[in-house]
């Protein structure tokens, strides 16, 4: 595929189609303006975070699979964005490493440097016990959620490390899963418990370059994917419980964990959050249900 950059609109809305390299920079960029990656960008909390970080005056690079969704969510942040910010549209599967090395690439072309990424993408997977479910679904989950996170998750670091000044912020989307499972959720429960080795591993790693790495576990926050997970009051069924039965479960809005994630990126430097965990008040934690 060829390379296809071009502005469509004052704020500087740029799509970039990957990846045979050929790509023309844009303008230099006011590098007191902070960059981030956002992956998973097309919708959820990827989507709300990215929304954020346009508000608050942040350059955006929106990766995703859905070309179509991440021209929505720019288009949509460009109505919000201060005057001179920035958003990068780079259609990106993630699972990819030659597509998630060119999506970096372009980041660094156009802004020379990265303050965060919001490591976003991840699928729930099919609801099977561990006799069901197979081989095909186990790899496919085990792709995006964590070899997904590792490659973007080390593609920021290596841009991180080189730029002057060194440092940056990469935060993770967990789970609750990652410490308590649901039932029938085996693929999706390990992999998030993956991502938090993972987590605590790039944390140690980035020490010497000022690069910190933490995790925000989320529980039903409002997304597609949660409905699409039978959770939620609006649920016909509800969410499988362990003792078999399926309850509606409250929410919480993804804006408010998009707030969350910004207000992580924008403390100092030296700040470290390592983990955290918000759930809709109410939800079944400990056991769950």
């Amino acid at each position: 595929m060829t390379t296809d950059e071009h502005d469509t609109g004052e704020h500087g809305t740029t799509t970039a189609c990957d990846p045979d390299g050929r790509t023309t920079p844009g303008p230099p960029r006011d590098h007191r303006t902070r960059v981030a990656v956002v992956t998973g960008a097309g919708s959820g909390i990827g989507r709300a975070t990215a929304l954020e970080l346009t508000r608050r005056g942040w350059h955006v690079a929106l990766l995703g699979r859905r070309e179509s969704a991440l021209r929505a969510v720019a288009e949509q942040a460009r109505d919000l964005a201060p005057d001179g910010v920035d958003h990068l549209v780079v259609p990106t599967d993630v699972t990819d490493p030659g597509a998630v090395e060119h999506a970096f690439a372009l980041v660094r072309e156009r802004h020379a440097r990265l303050d965060l990424l919001f490591n976003n993408a991840g699928a729930f997977g099919p609801s099977a016990r561990v006799d069901e479910l197979t081989l095909e679904d186990w790899s496919a989950n085990w792709a995006v959620n964590v070899t997904g996170t590792f490659l973007c998750a080390a593609a920021a670091f290596r841009t991180m490390r080189a730029q002057d000044p060194q440092g940056g912020r990469i935060l993770n989307n967990g789970s609750v899963s990652a410490r308590r499972p649901r039932p029938s959720a085996v693929a999706y429960t390990t992999t998030k418990h993956a991502v938090t080795g993972l987590t605590r591993s790039i944390a140690l790693d980035g020490r010497p370059f000022g690069i910190t790495c933490g995790q925000i576990d989320l529980g039903n926050a409002a997304t597609d994917m949660l409905t699409g997970a039978g959770t939620g009051a609006s649920s016909d069924t509800g969410a499988l419980q362990a003792d078999g039965t399926r309850r509606p479960e409250p929410t919480f809005d993804a804006h408010e964990a998009a707030r969350l994630v910004v207000d992580i990126a924008e403390l100092p430097a030296n700040v470290a959050v390592h983990e955290l965990v918000v759930t809709a008040a109410g939800m079944p934690y400990d056991g769950r249900g």
